[in-house]
Formats: C-alpha cells, sequence, structure tokens
C-alpha cells in the first residue's frame, strides 16, 4: 500500500499534464501533504470533462459518468485498484470525508456535454458551471482546510462561474466544429441569433456582441468573487485554476468573434506565474 498510493498520485499528476496543464500546474503549487487529494479531484474533473472526446455516441459516453457514480455510491464494478484515479478518488473521499453528492453531481451535469442541445439560458449556464467548475473549487478547498472552505462557499460559487464561461470561450473553436452550442440562446436571441448562427460563425458583428456579453458575464461574476471575501491562505491554492479566467475574459471581450477561429489563451509561462503571483499576493 506504501508504494501503491504515491504511484497512483504519480498517475493522477500524469494524467493531468497529458489533459489539464494548468490544474496540473496548480496541483503541484499545492502543500505536498493535500497534493495526492487535490490531484485525485482534479483528475477525476479531467476524466468527466474528457468524456465527449472518447466516444461517438452519447450512450457510450453515459456508461462512462454512469461507472464514476456507481464508484462513489458504492456500487462499483469489480475491482477500482486497476484504475489509478478511481482508486485515488475513494482513498481522498474517505481521508477527507468529500460528500458524494456533489463529486457525483459532477457527473450529472456532464451528461449535457454527450449531446447537441443548447445552453437555453444564462441561468441554466450558472447552474452548468456551480456543478463543475464551482463544486471543484470547494471539494479542493474541503482537502486543504474544512473550516475556512465553510466560510468561502458564495467566493467559491461566482470563481466558478466566471472559470467556466473563461473555459468555453476557449472552447468555442472545438464546441463549433461538434456542433456544441455552449454560449447561452438567451444572449445569442439578445443580440438577433440562433444557434445555428454561433455554429456558422458568419455575422461577426452580432456574434461580436453576444461573446462580449457572454465574456462580461464571466466578469462580473469574477468581481462578485473578489467583492465576498478574499479566500483564507489556506484554501488559495484551490482558486488558481480560477486567477487565469480574468486575461481570457478581457481578451474575448476585446476580441469578439475572432476568437472563433483563434486560441486566445495566454501561454503556459504567463498562466504559470499568474498561479504563482496569486500565492504570493493572497488575492484572487
Amino acid at each position: 500500500m506504501s508504494e501503491t498510493k504515491p504511484a497512483n498520485e504519480a498517475l493522477c499528476l500524469a494524467a493531468l499534464r497529458d489533459h489539464d496543464r494548468d490544474r496540473y500546474l496548480a496541483a503541484l503549487l499545492t502543500p505536498a501533504d493535500r497534493r495526492a487529494g487535490v490531484a485525485a479531484l482534479y483528475a477525476y474533473n479531467a476524466e468527466l470533462a474528457r468524456v465527449r472526446e472518447l466516444v461517438r455516441e452519447p450512450l457510450p459516453g453515459e456508461v462512462r459518468l454512469q461507472y464514476w457514480r456507481d464508484l462513489l455510491q458504492g456500487a462499483g464494478h469489480g475491482a477500482n485498484e486497476a484504475n489509478p484515479v478511481a482508486a485515488e478518488l475513494l482513498q481522498a473521499t474517505r481521508t477527507y470525508q468529500l460528500p458524494v453528492g456533489p463529486l457525483a453531481a459532477m457527473a450529472d451535469a456532464r451528461i449535457f456535454d454527450l449531446y447537441d442541445d443548447p445552453m437555453e439560458t444564462v441561468v441554466m449556464f450558472e447552474g452548468y458551471a456551480g456543478e463543475t467548475a464551482a463544486t471543484l473549487i470547494q471539494l479542493t478547498s474541503l482537502v486543504l482546510d474544512p473550516a475556512a472552505a465553510a466560510s468561502a462557499a458564495d467566493t467559491a460559487g461566482h470563481a466558478g462561474v466566471a472559470q467556466a464561461v473563461a473555459g468555453c470561450l476557449l472552447l468555442l473553436p472545438i464546441h463549433r466544429a461538434r456542433g456544441q452550442v455552449y454560449l447561452p440562446l438567451e444572449i445569442l436571441r439578445a443580440v438577433g441569433l440562433e444557434g445555428p448562427d454561433l455554429l456558422k460563425g458568419a455575422d461577426k458583428a452580432r456574434l461580436s456582441a453576444a461573446i462580449e456579453a457572454f465574456a462580461g458575464l464571466g466578469l462580473d461574476h469574477l468581481e462578485k468573487a473578489r467583492r465576498s471575501g478574499t479566500p483564507s491562505r489556506s484554501i488559495l491554492p484551490a482558486y488558481l485554476p480560477a486567477t487565469l479566467a480574468r486575461r481570457v475574459l478581457l481578451s474575448a471581450r476585446s476580441r469578439g468573434a475572432a476568437i472563433l477561429d483563434h486560441d486566445i489563451r495566454p501561454p503556459q509561462w504567463r498562466r504559470q506565474l499568474r498561479m504563482m503571483a496569486t500565492l504570493v499576493s493572497g488575492r484572487i
């Protein structure tokens, strides 16, 4: 067991390095005695986020998501030792007494990713972000310092929505290629567009207005996160990935429809410096 646990932690970190570089860097900046739990949560999130990439049809994707729900609810199929992410996630839930409900809800929320139904409203998007990015921040905070996490729920919620908006803006080219519309129809319709118009990408002026409004939603939540209070330094590492959202949101707001075909993610060295600066300053 003493050899298996470090090996699973290393495998979780390796998976993050390949599939979620920002959270991989954030995990490395987490205190060593909590890193295994944080890496397990981040690797679990990466597994959920990748399901759409790994399947051709929704049904196999739902089966993959059901595997994680069964695992968390104690109805796993066979031994979990062969899956390092599963083994480490279960260990983290036991060690840090993490609530199973929000972890399972993360898998439930990802069912949306498997289909091409559009995101209808801003409230619907905020709910999706709350069950994915915001929940991940809160659970990571519980690993780091349960007492401090309890007093920062509002901050985690708003930071998670801001991070989710930034993530969807970064993934717009990929989502368009798949026929997915995460930018709420409520925002598109406010500028005279529908989901297919986003996928076609022809009306640049109106698309720029919609993207500006969506980025503005993310910036509004980021400001609310900051106004709700600075998280304790003990849980600050949980917010490191979310601190990268501001630059993306500002870039999307200024560039508009140009982001449909161009990557606006800052280079890795800038993202790493931003996270390190957050740890030094103590402010998200």
